[in-house]
């Protein structure tokens, strides 16, 4: 399978998977500076703490914008809460089934957050991007991959062709 510059759809060619595979070996470290050998009986742990941790750009947890409603774990079952002390099984299913119906309004509200974001950190970083209108004659490079992608390219084929002049600025 070979990956282009990047597609959303895949996770494995836009790096989500990177991202996620690196937070998840940080969070073994944490617990595990000392032995190594116990990762393997505390990664469900990790896992359970990062589907359950709200992310920066949706402020929603994975598990939340998944199922559609906030995971409990153990410790807070323990504790006399009120939503403990008056949990009911039957209110619990409709209250459930309720929830589902509002998952997809959950997801595009975490969407809206995310677009939002995204501007943000855009700004950020343009912000200090000094803009420089391009005019005949000057020097440019092309990306080798979009003049030709269907060409296979090794490791160490060019990754840029050119320079060309420009003839005309549309």
């Amino acid at each position: 399978m070979e990956h282009r510059v990047s597609f959303v759809a895949y996770p494995q060619s836009n790096g989500q998977t990177n991202v996620i595979n690196r937070e998840i070996i940080l969070g073994l470290k944490k617990h595990f500076e000392a032995s190594k050998r116990r990762w393997i009986e505390e990664l469900p742990s990790v896992l359970w703490a990062y589907r359950t941790t709200p992310r920066t750009t949706t402020r929603e947890p994975p598990f939340n914008l998944c199922f559609g409603s906030e995971a409990m774990i153990l410790v807070k079952i323990g504790v006399h809460s009120p939503r403990v002390v008056h949990f009911n099984e039957a209110n619990n299913k409709e209250g459930l089934r309720n929830l589902l119906d509002l998952v997809e309004e959950l997801r595009d509200k975490a969407t809206i957050r995310v677009a939002a974001y995204q501007q943000r950190v855009s700004g950020y970083y343009n912000k200090r991007v000094n803009s420089r209108p391009l005019r005949e004659g000057d020097l440019v490079l092309r990306s080798a991959v979009i003049a030709d992608p269907t060409r296979t390219r090794g490791k160490l084929a060019p990754n840029w062709e050119g320079p060309y002049k420009l003839k005309k600025v549309l």
